[in-house]
């Protein structure tokens, strides 16, 4: 049984437990904390366990509460709660979101194009703080329009397990439709003339395999399957093109896919099937006038653009070439020219061109120009087919974000809205840099960096970073950092390999077999900080979750005394059991990206070498403070909970180890603006707290 007695932290039972591969045992003296009827967790002893932890959490913070209810006034003071988004025009009406004073959630609004804006025409056509009401957690998943205007589509978690469940209703009266559909996990795209809905069942192992109809007003046992995937590592998923005259089904792991077009006023027609998968080749597909635009890997590791005709959808002919310099992320079409989003020297980029068949400008390249040498930027929403002008984000590290409109007449930025902060922000208080620090590979890692001006010395910094499915950390603005970097604190983002912030081989190189070059990089930005004077051995706090979670785990069991803090959240630690478990629902899509253990045993031998749970050895280790949600279906709640038990078991220090798991949330954490920012005003007290920073 686990100890629970309140003068000292939980002591968890060990249980003698090992699997056996490749002829090497593993011991797991802690693997009963996973609940053998997972997903639903009802084990006395584990749940016992957890709220020991938490109790332990709640008592050694309490002293911290002070601090931690200033730090939520102040970064609550930083949002504007009486808030609205700028409204977007689609069709006959202009829709928006609103926050009102004090509210957790927002509401959907929309009113006609024609009508005047004294609020004597706005519809609101979902209302969330009524749909939370009385709820521990609430999420709004998908939410669709259907193309007449007059149905909603939308999809609701209250559980954090994230199996949303579709509802329908009728924008004109408020009512509800009898149509429901449980366990959805996927966008919700309206056919066939808004008759039929077309959505992903996620399996019982939160697996989407499957693209489904449901015809309005049918039983969902008549729910038409039009697409099944049968391999267990590819996902379903569905949306429309531009035009919105196709369907687009694609399938796809974390390094293949595969898409297949469907007339959209058809959807029982036969799909169109583009190009058959191919190992390593990813690619997506929009459509104009009967091209086929193709955004793929195909030539070139950064992507390449190409077009073919949908008689012939698998002859491609490159229209931009793959490039070194040049990563290209993406595009969207329009029907007078497309734009083309990539990042140079990892800074965002957009570009319109238009299309060859355009009689004045055919072949022209216009980029947008940013006012900022570092900035994150990139398409807004922008619903429409014909436009003259383009919605835009941007924002810095310094700079609040703002929504803008590019007018293509005259090249012309039109800031619609900054982001307001109503206690207060002066930009001239705060400069940001992009640095570079060699690895111990000599490869150059880049590294944002902001702090107030006036900060002196050596003082202590903050260090976030992921490194993995090549996912790139932008320059963004944040108000609750303002909280660490106003008492001294410089704030680094290390665009570690493992995310794609340089291009796809910046991701390639550190992934599979070359994992630990992300490990080794956040330590080597973290040695070089100190070497150049931005901070001290002992006074780095970092921070990462999910993937970047691992991240924690692996540089804390390498150098721990490198850092004073570490804040662990929802973390991927215990890799190689779960790499080896391929009935949880994440583990055969993950294989590409980390390997598979069960049939390859180097793959086995490199996992379990770097694997935080497995690597965790008798040494001291620094302040921790780790989070785990009960219904996280993506890193399950025992990786913390049997991490943070081995390493009170092990650790030979007196520092603080805490775990908080929120029993009724997910990977996400609580859900609502504002309790979410109440998880980071503990983290940051805790940081505070072990740097011995005044507060």
């Amino acid at each position: 049984m686990t100890d629970t007695t309140s003068a000292r932290p939980p002591v968890a039972a060990k249980k003698p437990h090992s699997v056996t591969h490749h002829g090497i045992t593993v011991a797991d003296d802690y693997a009963w904390l996973r609940d053998p009827g997972y997903p639903e967790v009802t084990d006395k002893e584990v749940l016992a366990h957890l709220e020991a932890e938490n109790a332990w959490f709640e008592g050694r913070m309490a002293a911290q509460k002070p601090l931690i209810d200033t730090l939520f006034k102040e970064m609550r003071g930083r949002i504007k709660e009486a808030d609205k988004s700028v409204p977007q025009k689609d069709g006959d009406y202009l829709y928006w979101i609103e926050f009102e004073e004090g509210a957790e959630y927002k509401k959907w609004w929309r009113r006609p194009v024609a009508a005047k804006d004294d609020g004597t025409a706005d519809e609101l056509m979902l209302d969330e703080v009524a749909l939370a009401e009385g709820k521990e957690y609430f999420r709004l998943g998908a939410i669709s329009v259907s193309n007449d205007g007059k149905l909603l589509a939308y999809a609701i978690d209250d559980n954090g397990s994230e199996r949303f469940t579709a509802r329908i209703k009728m924008l004109a009266t408020g009512e509800e439709l009898p149509d429901e559909i449980p366990g959805t996990l996927s966008s919700l795209v309206w056919v066939a003339g808004d008759k039929g809905l077309v959505y992903s069942l996620a399996n019982e192992n939160w697996r989407t395999d499957n693209a489904r109809l449901h015809w309005l007003g049918q039983p969902t046992s008549s729910d038409v399957e039009l697409y099944h995937e049968d391999d267990e590592g590819f996902r379903v998923g569905s949306s429309l093109s531009a035009n919105e005259k196709w369907l687009i089904i694609g399938a796809s792991d974390h390094e293949t896919s595969e898409v297949r077009l469907v007339p959209a006023a058809d959807p029982l027609a036969t799909p169109v099937l583009v190009k058959a998968r191919e190992k390593g080749v990813e690619y997506d597909v929009d459509e104009r006038d009967g091209t086929l635009f193709i955004h793929a890997n195909d030539t070139h590791e950064n992507f390449r653009l190409a077009t073919a005709p949908l008689t012939n959808p698998g002859e491609w002919t490159t229209v931009i070439k793959g490039s070194d310099a040049f990563y290209l992320t993406g595009f969207d079409l329009f029907r007078d020219f497309y734009v083309v989003e990539g990042r140079r020297a990892g800074l965002d980029q957009l570009e319109l061109r238009y299309y060859d068949d355009d009689p004045v400008n055919a072949g022209r390249m216009e980029p947008v120009a940013f006012p900022e040498a570092s900035y994150s930027a990139g398409m807004g929403d922008n619903p429409e087919w014909a436009v003259d002008k383009l919605r835009l984000s941007y924002e810095s590290m310094v700079s609040p974000a703002s929504v803008i409109d590019y007018h293509l007449a005259d090249k012309r930025l039109e800031v619609l809205k900054v982001q307001e902060i109503p206690s207060g922000y002066d930009a001239s208080l705060y400069r940001t840099e992009r640095l570079e620090i060699i690895a111990r590979d000599g490869t150059a890692i880049p590294v944002s960096v902001v702090m107030r001006k006036d900060r002196k010395g050596a003082g202590p910094l903050y260090l976030y970073g992921y490194g993995a499915y090549g996912i790139s950390i932008d320059p963004g603005f944040s108000t609750a950092r303002l909280s660490l970097v106003d008492r001294g604190f410089a704030y680094a983002i290390a665009h570690i390999r493992g995310g794609d912030d340089l291009g796809r081989a910046w991701y390639k190189a550190g992934k599979l077999e070359r994992r630990t070059n992300t490990f080794n990089d956040f330590v080597d930005v973290a040695k070089g900080l100190v070497d150049r004077g931005y901070t001290e051995a002992g006074k780095i706090a970092i921070s990462g979750g999910s993937a970047g979670g691992e991240l924690m785990g692996a540089v804390i069991n390498s150098d721990p005394g490198l850092f004073g803090a570490v804040a662990a959240h929802v973390p991927f630690v215990d890799v190689l059991a779960t790499m080896l478990d391929e009935s949880l629902p994440l583990t055969p899509g993950e294989w590409p990206e980390w390997g598979n253990p069960i049939e390859d045993k180097a793959a086995f031998e490199l996992i379990r070498s770097y694997s935080p749970y497995d690597q965790v050895s008798a040494q001291a280790y620094p302040p921790l403070l780790v989070t785990a949600g009960l219904n996280d279906p993506r890193v399950t709640y025992w990786e913390p909970a049997k991490w943070v038990a081995k390493l009170r078991e092990l650790k030979t220090d007196q520092n603080e180890l805490l775990l908080k798991t929120n029993m009724g949330a997910g990977h996400g954490g609580k859900s609502g603006r504002f309790e979410s920012l109440r998880e980071t005003a503990e983290e940051f007290a805790f940081i505070l707290w072990q740097l011995g920073v005044p507060s």
